[in-house]
């Protein structure tokens, strides 16, 4: 399916320039902004360093979840990173224990999201970066390391779309309007039985176009750029969602929880084109 993105482009050498994106992080929130891009790649370049191994061994948290030496040393560099540059923000983070600041800030990463992908060398996983002021989710940057793409927003200045080291382009979601003809995409089916959703899942299978297993942060870049327009996460923790929400938002979709609250902290998640949400919302409270 093709791409739904404007035409405006931003050249790579123009980002800390005049470009609408850049101009917004320079000037807004002390630099963070732009310096989220930088720390996002960093943590990225970390689990390259892991990704493809065939003696990559991983281990099993406590809620079953594999985790490997990439997860942590990945978000051992964010944190190194936001200490180095902003020491009085906060870091939340999957591997490690919350680190306290005393700015409004607050970074949430996830290193790995999708770690049962990387573990199988399937390089549609992410790494995930957001940043908070306050209670509100101000940017997130949503990195596929294995890929060479990115996906960035900062509320009020859009989405933005990067491959390749290529041109950055406006990202934008899809504008179809009817369920039969829309691609409906999830981390894993069987958390929607986990949950007494299994219900749910099935008439969203029956009455979407077709159902993949693109999920992960990789779903939600799929929807911003207009090549899919449903993404559901039936149980997810806030490093899974935070930077997707404003990049969802900014790319003219809505996120929500399943209640329809525009948080990342309820333990549930629905991103869509905007057109269809609503619906969903429905389908996913029978």
């Amino acid at each position: 399916m093709n791409q739904s993105a404007t035409s405006t482009i931003v050249s790579p050498g123009h980002w800390n320039q005049d470009s609408e994106l850049a101009v917004c992080g320079q000037t807004s929130h002390g630099g963070r902004l732009t310096a989220m891009i930088d720390i996002a790649r960093a943590a990225g370049d970390v689990t390259l360093e892991y990704f493809g191994k065939s003696d990559l061994v991983f281990e099993s948290k406590s809620d079953d979840s594999p985790v490997t030496i990439a997860d942590r040393n990945a978000e051992k560099k964010v944190r190194e990173w936001v200490a180095e540059r902003f020491p009085d923000d906060a870091v939340e983070g999957e591997e490690f224990e919350n680190t306290a600041g005393k700015s409004d800030y607050r970074w949430v990463v996830d290193p790995i999201d999708g770690t049962k992908s990387f573990i199988c060398g399937v390089p549609l996983y992410s790494t995930l970066l957001a940043l908070q002021h306050g209670d509100d989710v101000i940017a997130g940057a949503i990195l596929l390391p294995a890929l060479d793409e990115i996906l960035v927003a900062v509320t009020g200045c859009g989405a933005w779309h990067q491959r390749r080291g290529g041109d950055w382009v406006r990202a934008q979601v899809s504008k179809r309007d009817a369920l039969k003809d829309v691609v409906f995409v999830t981390s894993q089916v069987d958390s929607f039985a986990e949950r007494g959703s299994a219900k749910a899942y099935a008439e969203l299978e029956r009455s979407t176009r077709f159902t993949r297993t693109w999920g992960d942060g990789f779903g939600y870049v799929l929807l911003c750029t207009g090549q899919v327009d449903i993404m559901v996460d039936p149980m997810c923790k806030v490093w899974d969602v935070a930077a997707a929400m404003p990049v969802v938002l900014e790319a003219g979709g809505r996120f929500s929880d399943w209640h329809g609250r525009v948080t990342a902290r309820s333990g549930d998640a629905l991103g869509t084109n905007g057109v269809l949400h609503d619906r969903v919302l429905e389908i996913l409270g029978s």
